[in-house]
């Protein structure tokens, strides 16, 4: 299994150094001898089975200064967490400091400015419920249980990202813990070359505390589902999906997903386990243009299930949460392809047949609408002209059969490699420097070792998508 920092020589903090923690933090200190320790270094992803020296559970920004101070005194390495999602296990570590926000859950929405601020520990399902009952959304991701943090700083593909763009083009402000412990606020106007890394450079440059987001007018109801077709109908699918698309509205954003039929109370009990290939959609506007402009690609070929209808957008963000629970094995490859052209086509079409686990899937992400139309240099998130982007994952339950889904994940990744452009940080697993520079490209790669410089000289923040400084 990988490892979730550099070999750097630890020690554990005596129990003097531990009770003066405990003394000044508002939340809670966990170790390994206390109750609770297993169930507060649990992450999403059971594969991942670290076990941190110490777990500072934060309840504010004081909190989280401190945790960051003793770490830094203590010559820990220090993990940050929010939702704890990573593919990889960043937001955890071996033998060091995890700092843990999810008590951090405070929002405050603003219908009238159509803002909203979220503290750190705020899950996606959370924030959506709190705009939700404005008939407003942030653009985010498509699992509800997701950490908001991780998810920011990575950039934040989601359902409306062809209609508003990604996560961080609506991020407004925030508010930073940097290495040194200083608080700041990053934002247009305060902190810009932070603020311009934040979006999208991870939690290279400091620990986030706070976020505000400007709102988006959406639902509640939505247009959205699935449409299913057997899996020998793949090649017809994608190549009726791909000319589908041509000219198609911003409002329009979709998934194809390949997988095994999941047994799921909407999944006929025949259906259940069948390799399948289905198009997912949402469509960020009117509901009866959305079922207009959906029902050409509904009516293809022979569907086997139809699960589209107007539905409030809360439950359509739920739609896969069966699909990633938490504790299950998961394994990802990423790239991001300019065209799904018939090469392409070919390689989805033999490596979807494949399939053998359950929760084994692909996504592949339309991309472009608003997305493309903000400038590269804006932000430090890159590959805004990709067309899609490619999320391939060898999942299992438990260790069994763990490995097989791995390596048929990275075979179908490496069939792609004569595609690829660029890809998606947040989903990227432990896969190297050279990975994390191909992830922003060397120009802009460059432009954020600068930064890290500046403010993470000494690489304190390194348990993550690591830009290095030297």
């Amino acid at each position: 299994m990988t490892r979730s920092a550099e070999a750097t020589p630890t020690r554990r903090p005596g129990p003097t150094a531990v009770a003066g923690l405990r003394r000044v933090l508002g939340g809670e200190v966990v170790g390994p001898a206390d109750d609770g320790y297993d169930a507060h270094r649990r992450v999403w992803n059971g594969s991942i089975d670290r076990r941190p020296a110490l777990i500072a559970r934060c309840r504010g920004v004081d909190d989280v200064r401190a945790a960051l101070r003793f770490g830094r005194d203590q010559q820990l390495p220090i993990a940050v967490r929010s939702g704890g999602h990573s593919f990889p296990g960043l937001s955890t570590c071996d033998d060091g400091l995890l700092i843990d926000l999810r008590q951090m859950g405070g929002i405050r929405v603003d219908p009238d400015a159509r803002t909203a601020g979220a503290q750190a520990g705020v899950l996606l399902g959370e924030l959506d419920s709190a705009t939700q009952e404005h008939g407003l959304a942030v653009p985010a991701g498509i699992v509800s249980h997701t950490g908001l943090a991780g998810l920011t700083l990575g950039g934040g593909i989601g359902w409306i990202q062809r209609r508003y763009g990604l996560t961080v083009d609506s991020l407004l402000s925030a508010d930073v813990v940097t290495a040194d412990g200083e608080f700041v606020r990053a934002s247009q106007d305060e902190n810009a070359d932070l603020f311009w890394g934040l979006r999208g450079g991870g939690g290279n440059f400091g620990i986030v505390t706070h976020f505000r987001f400007r709102l988006h007018p959406l639902g509640p109801q939505v247009m959205a589902g699935a449409t299913f077709w057997p899996m020998e109908q793949a090649a017809s699918v994608l190549r009726r999906h791909r000319d589908w698309l041509a000219g198609c509205p911003d409002e329009l954003m979709t998934l194809v997903v390949q997988r095994l039929a999941p047994p799921l109370p909407v999944v006929p009990h025949e259906l259940v386990g069948r390799p399948v290939i289905a198009v997912v959609a949402c469509y960020a506007g009117d509901v009866e243009e959305g079922e207009r402009v959906l029902r050409p690609m509904r009516d293809f070929g022979s569907p086997v299930l139809d699960l589209f209808a107007s539905k409030p957008f809360l439950a359509h963000q739920q739609m896969f949460d069966p699909s990633f629970r938490h504790g299950c094995w998961y394994y990802v490859r990423s790239c991001d392809v300019a065209e799904l052209s018939d090469d392409v086509i070919d390689v989805v079409v033999e490596h979807g047949r494949r399939i053998s686990s359950p929760l084994s899937s692909i996504a592949l992400w339309q991309m472009g609408g608003a997305v493309a139309r903000v400038g590269e240099d804006e932000t430090a998130f890159n590959g805004r002209g990709a067309g899609f982007t490619f999320n391939i994952n060898g999942n299992t339950a438990t260790a069994d059969g763990f490995d097989e889904q791995r390596q048929w994940a990275r075979d179908y990744w490496s069939a792609l490699a004569p595609f690829h452009t660029s890809v998606y940080v947040n989903f990227l697993m432990e896969e190297g420097d050279a990975r994390v520079r191909e992830a922003y490209g060397e120009a802009k790669y460059q432009r954020l070792r600068t930064l890290k410089r500046k403010y993470d000289p000494a690489n304190v923040f390194r348990i993550n998508q690591n830009i290095r400084p030297d």
